[in-house]
């Protein structure tokens, strides 16, 4: 169930993306869905690698290319995902992070809730 709740909310999270960035679209609910199941792939899969190899730089830039790295990431799942596009790297870095926002305030909001 958690799951699913997590899936739902991050397709619901990038509807908003695609209405609040100019340049990030998706055509439908089902196909956020779809995006969002790429997104959490790529991150999972992609993303570690990616950011053990840009140590250096991360390093150097003090973590400021992590954004890069999350900017990259979102640009691949559009590029992955039918229904779902990114028409540069800037909407990419802005969707990217605001996707990352409002993913980190979900989980702190519903689902990381400490039962007293």
């Amino acid at each position: 169930m958690y799951l699913i709740a997590r899936l739902v909310l991050n397709a619901l999270a990038l509807m908003l993306v695609a209405y609040v960035i100019p340049g990030v679209t998706v055509t439908s609910f089902g196909m956020a869905l779809f995006a969002a199941i790429i997104i959490g792939l790529v991150n999972a899969l992609i993303r570690p690698l990616l950011q053990i190899l840009s140590l250096p730089v991360t390093i150097l830039t003090l973590g400021l290319f992590t954004l890069v790295i999350n900017a990259l990431m979102f640009w691949l799942a559009a590029a992955l995902a039918p229904g779902f596009s990114v028409s540069g790297f800037g909407p990419a870095f802005w969707g990217g992070l605001v996707f990352s926002v409002i993913g980190w305030a979900t989980n702190t909001a519903i689902f990381d809730r400490k039962h007293n």
